[in-house]
């Protein structure tokens, strides 16, 4: 088993990783139960991962509830948590119990969003079954649901109490799913970690094909680089943690121009995302055209999409969806730019009349 820390004083926690971990997770959710039922919160796509968690319970002689939510990114509204909070209460969770969130990042943003408010207040515990929770939304705090207006901008940082990582779970992932998790952990790499991004270069296609020592060592190393930043800025209040967010304004654009309705993954939207950041950079006069190319060339190499092909809608508009973006403030947006690979910063000095203008002269 690997464990990794996240250092936040009062409110530090574990992420434990070890392949055939959600047939023990029993034995570590036992402690926190307190002889309560454990209230777990799954998605429809993770049946079998619920089966396997409920006997795991059983076995440390842990009662437990289970409640389904739907799948897709259509489940974080307002809509959805409502019903789920209501079905919480009907349950009779305490302030003290703690909520399992078992299944992708949309189960677990919108089960850490309603433990967030839920009784003012109860913990919660990731099992992220796929590997974008896996190596992102499961660790670091951030819960939220979708508005009209874009994605996440209604949340809360709530840190989980526990994160148990189980990379086999993947062996039932769909491969675009798979693939979508990827960018996630490409993005490390890009961020600030160069040999990691080599690293990817030469393993990734393994990892996508089944390769368990690569998921294993990209999780762990994924998941190590996020611990590391949350810790270091949980809030966002520095700039740090914001270069989590690379390749999310692009990809929470394109994301919203989809309307959130299943054409476009998340992880696809980050992998366009990143694209377009380092050609952006590269527009700027910041980066290398060879470092700019080489991330579209992985990205491409792995099945991800690597710009804007199929998507219709003008520069400006694109733009008009980042204008409610979470990270403007003063009527300023940053953009997570470039100097190369593992070289990435914070940029308030973004025009976007230029970013809709190199929308505009992408191809499509």
């Amino acid at each position: 088993m690997t464990t990794i820390g996240v250092a936040l004083g009062d409110r530090a926690y574990p992420i434990l990783i070890e392949p055939g971990l959600l047939a023990r997770a029993g034995d570590h959710l036992a402690p926190l139960a307190r002889g309560r039922p454990v209230v777990i919160v799954a998605d429809a796509n993770v049946r079998p991962h619920l089966a396997t968690l409920e006997a795991s319970l059983r076995a440390a002689g842990v009662p437990s509830a289970a409640v389904t939510v739907p799948a897709g990114e259509g489940a974080k509204s307002w809509a959805s948590l409502e019903r789920l909070c209501d079905r919480l209460l009907d349950l009779g969770v305490e302030r003290g119990d703690h909520l399992v969130a078992l299944g992708g990042g949309v189960t677990g943003d919108l089960v850490g969003f309603a433990a967030s408010i839920l009784k003012r207040g109860c913990s919660f515990v990731q099992i992220p079954t796929t590997l974008l929770a896996q190596v992102d939304s499961s660790v670091g705090g951030k819960t939220g649901i979708n508005a009209g207006a874009g994605k996440n901008l209604i949340g809360a940082f709530h840190q989980p109490r526990l994160v148990l990582i189980d990379p086999q779970v993947l062996d039932t992932l769909p491969p675009r799913e798979l693939r979508a998790g990827y960018a996630e952990v490409v993005k490390y790499g890009l961020i600030d970690d160069s040999d990691f991004f080599g690293w990817c270069e030469a393993n990734g296609p393994a990892l996508l094909a089944g390769d368990a020592d690569a998921r294993a060592h990209a999780i762990a190393r994924s998941v190590a680089a996020k611990a590391r930043i949350v810790a270091a800025d949980e809030h966002e209040t520095t700039g740090l943690r914001a270069l989590l967010n690379l390749g999310h304004t692009f990809g929470h654009a394109l994301e919203a121009e989809a309307g959130f309705d299943g054409t476009l993954l998340h992880g696809e939207a980050v992998a366009a995302g990143c694209a377009l950041a380092f050609r952006y950079s590269v527009r700027r006069g910041l980066c290398a055209a060879i470092d700019a190319e080489r991330v579209a060339a992985h990205l491409r190499a792995v099945g991800l999409p690597d710009g804007l092909a199929g998507v219709t809608a003008t520069g400006a508009r694109l733009v008009d969806h980042m204008r409610h973006d979470k990270k403007a403030s003063g009527g300023v947006l940053p953009f997570l730019l470039a100097r190369g690979i593992g070289g990435t910063f914070l940029d308030r000095g973004v025009d976007l009349g230029d970013v809709a203008a190199f929308l505009d002269a992408e191809p499509r």
